[in-house]
């Protein structure tokens, strides 16, 4: 399993990595809304754990653009 998980606190973000990987989960992580975005758009991931309040683009606005372009990827708010 392929989760991509997105906040720019990076010691949330190397939390949710270490569990997930302990759950045998392969973990990318993205700093602000915009590298997220991309990286949604442009890798297949089997989930995301998006954080709502993130630089440059927030969670919010990712997600509803992930929607506009038919993902259909499960996100973790």
């Amino acid at each position: 399993m392929r989760v991509l998980v997105v906040d720019d606190q990076i010691k949330i973000a190397r939390a949710l990595e270490k569990a997930l990987t302990r759950a045998g989960a392969q973990v990318v992580i993205a700093a602000d809304g915009d590298a997220g975005l991309r990286l949604a758009l442009d890798e297949a991931f089997d989930a995301l754990v998006l954080d709502i309040m993130l630089p440059r683009r927030d969670g919010l606005d990712v997600l509803r653009e992930l929607r506009a372009q038919h993902r259909t990827t499960p996100v973790l708010l």
